[in-house]
C-alpha cells in the first residue's frame, strides 16, 4: 500500500479509514448536490412504511460499493443468494476502488444517473445527507422496528444527521492487537497471554528489547498510526471534537499523552525509526515484531501466511479506560431525479435482508453491526472476529456533522511529524488544532451547521 498523508488511497486503506480521506475526495467531486438537508429535505424522501417483503413488479437495483479486496466475494455471495430468494428483485453489484467510488457516486447522482443504493463509510454519511446525495431512511428503521438497542449506541447514532436517519449500519471494523506467538515465546513471554494493561505491555516490550526484538513498530502513516493515536486519545479520556464538531479537542492533555506514548516507543528503542508504510504488519509476519495494532481486516491477511503462529486480542488499555478506533460500513439509498416507489421498497428489503444475513459478511473480516448476529453462537465461533468484536461497547466515532472528516489529513500530519521526530507531540497537535478549527468554521458556513 502507498498511503501517504495526502491520502492517495488504496482499497484496504479506505476500508480501514472509515472514509476520513474518502470524504475529502467526495467533497471535491460533489458540487451541485444541493444545500443542507433540513426537515423539509427529509420530508421529500420516502414517507411510507417499508415492508419486509417485496410483492411489486420486477425491478433491477444498482448496488455500488468498494469491496474490491478479500471482502468482495463474501458480498457477491450474499447478493447472489438474495437474488435467488427474490425472483422479482435483481440486484446488480458494481465494485470500484473506494477512491473511485467516492468520486463517481456524487457526480452520478447529480447527473441523475446514480445507483439505487450503496455503502458509505460512517464518516461520510452526514456530508452526503447535507448535500442531498442520500435519502432519509427513518421509515425503514421505524417499519422494521430497528433501534439503538439492536446495534450499539455509537454506530447507530453515526448514521444520523440533524435528527434524521440516513444510513443503516452493516458492520464495524475496529482495531485489535495482533501478536506473533513465536516471537513472544522466544523472548520468554507467554504466547497465550498477550499483555492487556499498560504496565504489562511496557514490560513485554522491555523483555522483547532484551531479546533483540523491537516489539511494536510505531508507524507514522494513517494506516495505522492515526488509528492508534485516536484509540489512545479516547483511552486517556479525550475526544477528537466537541459534540457539534465546532471545536477540535484532540490537542488537549489526552491527545498529548496519547501521541507521546507512541513517540516514546521510538525514543526508547521499542520501535525502529522511520517505519515505512505497512512495514509494521510485515514485521509481524516476518518475526521482526511481536505486536501490531491493526484493523480486523488483518485476520484474513495473516491467515494467508503459511506456518505463522499468531493471535489477536483487544487493544491493551494504556489509558484510564478501554477504547479502540473503528470504522463502519453503512447502507445508504441514493437520491434519484424521479422517485420510483417500487425500487425504494425493494432497496429497503435488500438492506434488511443483508443485515439479517451478515454472519456470512463477518467471515470476510468484519464485526456485524446487528446485535443479534454479533451475539449468536455462530459469530462467537469465529474466534478472531469475536475477540475484536468484544470491544463493541468501547468504540468511538466522530460526531455526525457534515464535513467532519475533512480534518483527518490534519491529524495524520500531526501524527506523522511527531512519530518521525520532526516535532514534539504538543506542538504537532497544536498546529493541527489551529488549522482544524478554521476548517470546522468554514464547514459550518458551507453546510449551514
Amino acid at each position: 500500500m502507498t498511503e501517504t498523508s495526502t491520502h492517495t488511497l488504496t482499497r484496504r486503506g479506505l476500508l480501514g479509514l472509515g472514509a476520513g480521506a474518502g470524504t475529502a475526495l467526495l467533497l471535491a467531486a460533489c458540487g451541485g448536490g444541493g444545500g443542507p438537508a433540513g426537515p423539509a429535505a427529509r420530508q421529500s424522501g420516502p414517507a411510507s412504511a417499508a415492508p419486509t417483503a417485496y410483492t411489486g413488479p420486477n425491478v433491477t437495483l444498482s448496488f455500488w460499493n468498494g469491496f474490491t479486496g478479500g471482502d468482495g466475494p463474501y458480498m457477491k455471495k450474499l447478493v447472489d443468494q438474495f437474488n435467488g430468494e427474490h425472483p422479482n428483485i435483481k440486484v446488480t453489484m458494481n465494485v470500484y476502488q473506494w477512491a473511485d467510488y467516492y468520486a463517481k457516486v456524487p457526480a452520478a447522482v447529480t447527473a441523475g444517473q446514480g445507483p439505487d443504493l450503496g455503502i458509505m463509510h460512517v464518516d461520510s454519511v452526514a456530508t452526503n445527507a447535507a448535500r442531498q446525495i442520500v435519502l432519509p431512511l427513518d421509515d425503514l428503521a421505524a417499519s422494521l422496528q430497528l433501534a439503538e438497542a439492536d446495534f450499539s449506541p455509537p454506530v447507530w447514532q453515526a448514521g444520523t444527521y440533524k435528527g434524521g436517519r440516513y444510513a443503516i449500519p452493516l458492520d464495524v471494523h475496529p482495531l485489535g492487537m495482533f501478536y506473533n506467538k513465536t516471537v513472544m515465546r522466544e523472548a520468554g513471554l507467554d504466547p497465550e497471554k498477550p499483555p492487556q494493561t499498560a504496565g504489562d505491555y511496557l514490560a513485554a516490550l522491555e523483555e522483547l528489547k532484551k531479546a533483540g526484538v523491537q516489539g511494536h513498530w510505531a508507524t507514522p502513516f494513517p494506516f495505522t498510526g492515526t488509528f492508534q493515536f485516536t484509540s489512545l486519545l479516547y483511552q486517556h479520556g479525550g475526544t477528537l471534537f466537541n459534540d457539534d464538531a465546532s471545536t477540535a479537542m484532540f490537542g488537549g492533555d489526552a491527545g498529548v499523552q496519547a501521541l507521546t506514548w507512541l513517540v516514546d516507543l521510538v525514543k526508547k528503542g521499542y520501535s525502529p525509526k522511520n517505519v515505512g508504510q505497512d512495514a509494521d504488519v510485515i514485521a509481524l509476519k516476518n518475526g521482526k515484531a511481536a505486536f501490531n495494532w491493526n484493523g480486523i481486516w488483518t485476520i484474513n491477511t495473516l491467515n494467508e501466511v503459511e506456518g505463522l503462529e499468531w493471535g489477536v486480542a483487544p487493544l491493551p488499555q494504556i489509558g484510564s479506560q478501554p477504547a479502540a478506533w473503528a470504522g463502519s460500513h453503512q447502507f445508504v439509498v441514493f437520491k434519484q431525479r424521479s422517485q420510483d416507489d417500487d425500487k425504494l421498497t425493494a432497496a429497503k428489503v435488500f438492506i434488511n435482508w443483508i443485515s439479517r444475513h451478515s454472519l456470512e459478511w463477518a467471515k470476510g473480516g468484519q464485526v456485524p453491526a446487528r446485535k443479534a448476529i454479533r451475539e449468536s453462537a455462530e459469530f462467537q465461533a469465529l474466534k478472531e472476529q469475536a475477540t475484536i468484536g468484544s470491544q463493541i461497547d468501547h468504540l468511538f466515532f466522530p460526531p455526525p456533522v457534515a464535513g467532519v472528516a475533512d480534518v483527518s489529513p490534519l491529524i495524520d500530519t500531526a501524527v506523522n511529524s511527531a512519530i518521525l521526530l520532526k516535532k514534539e507531540p504538543a506542538a504537532a497537535l497544536s498546529d493541527a488544532v489551529t488549522k482544524a478549527d478554521k476548517l470546522l468554521e468554514q464547514n459550518r458556513k458551507k453546510y449551514g451547521g
